[in-house]
């Protein structure tokens, strides 16, 4: 049995490739910061993390969003919980929670707090992958 791609099946293997490829780049996660006025945790975050988080990879798949907890929760975070503890990192990827990192613990253990936070994001495949992989008929084997 040989397997016989015409020009259509190609194309259709080369475009779910380049959609999976996208799709991976392409993720919304975003690494959520609750704060408020005068926490001195979230001054340490911000002098020891905050200038190098957007340039680490960490910061390119999951960018840094603030979120002041004496304000009104925006209407696209309304499926978080929100605790009175500040700082509070709540790690979300396409709409959903990935995990919490409760307070800031340090330079050194944020980071490794956050890398197994970040391994579940790496893990689950973008909404846009499943769909090209199920949008996409395999071609005719002759």
């Amino acid at each position: 049995m040989r397997l016989r791609l015409g020009h259509l099946g190609l194309v259709a293997l080369l475009a779910t490739t380049l959609m999976v490829a996208a799709g991976a780049s392409a993720r919304a996660a975003e690494l959520l910061m609750f704060t408020q006025a005068g926490c001195p945790w979230c001054a340490a975050f911000d002098r020891e993390v905050a200038p190098v988080y957007p340039k680490t990879e960490e910061g390119k798949l999951a960018p840094l969003r603030r979120v002041d907890v004496d304000t009104p929760l925006p209407a696209d975070l309304a499926f978080i919980k929100v605790e009175r503890l500040t700082p509070l990192f709540v790690l979300v990827d396409n709409g959903h929670e990935i995990g919490r990192i409760r307070g800031y613990p340090g330079d050194d253990n944020f980071w490794g707090m956050l890398d197994g936070l970040m391994k579940k994001v790496e893990a689950a495949p973008a909404p846009e992958q499943i769909k090209a992989l199920n949008a996409t008929a395999l071609p005719a084997i002759n």
